[in-house]
């Protein structure tokens, strides 16, 4: 005779796991000490999709049991050692002499830096919000150091529009602390670094070639394409305004690519999704703007409205 066992019972007081510890620890490829790797759990309910944003950052819904998750915060480790920080792939890939001495002579320096904006945080626990903001840093600051074959500007760009986003989530949930102004630092990185990314490719400097997923979030790898539109949209909404002339040619070149790349004016149904509704909205955007400033003469613009 086979007894039904009772269900167990959940406990209330206890905090529901968002994450879990993998089998397979993480190789530094500095200190060549192993480190335990975190991965989150997707399951049973805790990544309600929501809004997707003109960033193509992908929100998601908080529940009831779960509360708010960062899926994005995951996506990145740290050595709890000596703070080298990379997206996970890199710990294995990354290996040349001169970025490793690099890494390993600014190990202070990071963590210092760090500690400035993200106070407290900790790499040996189960991330929290703040903890995955100083993680992400820490992975900006070591591409800083590492040799331009890895593809460094493009993750720098990726990751300080990531940050960006990090920092708006820890403002809205502990508000006060000037985390919407560093949000801002990080955008205008991401510009710079993003527009960086091209001119290095088209100079043949750096070549993003390594890139398998462009991002920019963790949902969807939106491509080449996707950089094209994140180039318009951020000089678009954080680029520097001090030198109008020269804003509005970049935003004038911007909104070239995009006619280029999703044959906007055209019939063609190549690129659908948010992707090509987003770039037609900062195209028309854009196209308002410069013609309002009344710098830039439009009559070269049919052949890309055709």
């Amino acid at each position: 005779m086979y007894r039904k066992s009772a269900k167990k019972e959940e406990d209330p007081d206890k905090k529901p796991k968002l994450s879990y510890w993998s089998k397979t620890k993480c190789i530094c490829p500095v200190c060549q000490r192993p480190f335990e790797k975190e991965e989150m759990l997707t399951g049973s309910g805790r990544m309600n999709a929501g809004d997707l944003t003109d960033e193509l950052h992908r929100k998601y819904i908080p529940s009831e049991k779960y509360g708010a998750v960062y899926p994005l915060i995951y996506a990145v480790g740290a050595c709890p050692r000596c703070h080298v920080a990379f997206l996970w792939k890199d710990f294995e890939d990354i290996k040349d002499p001169a970025s490793i001495d690099a890494l390993r002579d600014d190990d202070e320096n990071r963590k210092k830096k760090v500690e400035a904006i993200f106070p407290h945080y900790e790499l040996t626990r189960e991330r929290n919000l703040l903890d995955g903001a100083a993680m992400y840093y820490l992975a900006l600051l070591s591409y800083e150091k590492v040799d331009l074959a890895y593809a460094p500007t493009f993750k720098r760009a990726m990751i300080s529009l990531r940050l960006a986003w990090i920092c708006n989530h820890l403002n809205e949930t502990i508000p006060g602390y000037n985390y919407d102004y560093i949000a801002k630092q990080f955008y205008q990185k991401a510009t710079f670094f993003y527009e960086q990314t091209m001119i290095n490719e088209m100079s043949r400097v750096e070549s993003f070639s390594p890139v398998s997923n462009f991002g920019p979030d963790i949902d969807k790898n939106y491509g080449y394409d996707g950089m094209i539109y994140l180039i318009g949209l951020l000089e678009f909404k954080y680029g520097q305004t001090d030198d109008l002339p020269l804003r509005y040619k970049k935003l004038d070149a911007a909104k070239r690519a995009i006619a280029r790349g999703f044959g906007l004016g055209k019939s063609s149904k190549a690129k659908p999704g948010p992707l090509l509704e987003n770039a037609r909205n900062l195209y028309d955007k854009i196209t308002d703007l410069i013609k309002e400033s009344n710098t830039i003469d439009f009559s070269d613009d049919d052949d890309d409205e055709e």
